[in-house]
């Protein structure tokens, strides 16, 4: 992809005066903001309308500046070499002398962190003195952004600027691991878990639905394009789509295909499209079929249980 260096300055001179910029990844478009400023981060928290104790994800260029601000372990060493820039976000102890905002990490000691692969985010990162904060570009609770179009339908002019990017190439956020101690998967995303167990050669727990909320992508209700959803469906009702994992030989208006092919990757990037373009034809809701419950596939149905919950 080739870049755009006015684009890039033009976000540069607004993340330096704490404004809010629309950042595009593999993963989601992010809402980004200075992550050692508060007063850039209380603005993410309210342009979303993110509740306070969901904390935020922050997006570094590479490892040399992570030192700054967070300790790490072998795991991590294992996993970064492997993986970075990539769809994985690392939990890790901060540094005492951390210049992140309270407000990012909702004042615990540890910070979400990740090295975003999409060369756009990248060329901008290297380019600034500070790290990004930055979810996905969406609304609190709603489905998440997938182009810059995307953004433009859930903000209008509320943010500053959307720094242009295509489509995201994987649709789904990253998958979160805490590798303070025992590895724990807390979000299921765009690296499968399988390929993580791999590099690391242990077991690996899976927390992905706590009490209590300790890593973004755990509320109960999530990713909701606003109108019900019903899962594992064979019978549609009246005036409802139905979103099916693969085509079938049988295809009417209101059926929505993840993948032409039957594949889990394609039906990934393609879900949270799917999901905005059923609420945009108006349908009152949506009957989901059977998504196979396997690779990528856990993480689609994660997301589409967490927005039936609306």
């Amino acid at each position: 992809m080739k870049i755009n260096l006015a684009n890039i300055k033009k976000a540069k001179k607004l993340l330096n005066k704490c404004e809010c910029v629309a950042i595009p990844t593999e993963t989601v478009y992010g809402l980004a903001g200075n992550a050692y400023s508060d007063s850039a981060c209380k603005k993410i928290f309210k342009l979303k309308k993110r509740p306070k104790n969901n904390p935020l994800i922050v997006h570094y260029y590479n490892i040399q500046k992570l030192k700054e601000d967070c300790n790490f372990n072998n795991n991590f060493h294992k996993l970064y070499k492997r993986f970075c820039p990539g769809p994985i976000t690392f939990i890790l102890n901060l540094k005492k002398n951390s210049k992140i905002s309270k407000i990012v990490t909702n004042k615990k000691g540890t910070l979400a962190v990740r090295f975003p692969k999409h060369p756009v985010a990248r060329s901008l990162l290297k380019k600034l003195s500070f790290p990004l904060a930055a979810p996905s570009a969406n609304l609190s609770s709603k489905v998440s952004a997938v182009s810059s179009d995307n953004v433009r339908e859930d903000f209008g002019k509320k943010i500053k600027y959307v720094l242009e990017g295509g489509k995201s190439s994987i649709g789904l956020e990253s998958t979160i691991i805490d590798i303070r101690n025992r590895p724990k998967i807390l979000r299921l995303g765009g690296l499968e878990i399988s390929v993580i167990k791999k590099v690391l050669k242990k077991k690996i727990l899976i927390k992905t639905n706590p009490k209590k909320i300790s890593s973004p992508g755990q509320l109960k209700i999530h990713y909701s394009p606003g109108i019900p959803i019903r899962l594992n469906v064979k019978r549609i009702k009246n005036n409802e789509a139905f979103l099916l994992f693969s085509k079938k030989k049988e295809r009417k208006s209101n059926y929505y295909f993840l993948s032409q092919k039957g594949d889990l990757k394609e039906a990934a990037k393609n879900l949270y499209f799917t999901l905005r373009k059923i609420k945009k034809n108006k349908y009152k809701s949506i009957a989901v079929g059977r998504i196979p419950n396997k690779g990528l596939g856990k993480t689609i149905n994660d997301r589409l249980t967490r927005a039936s919950k609306f």
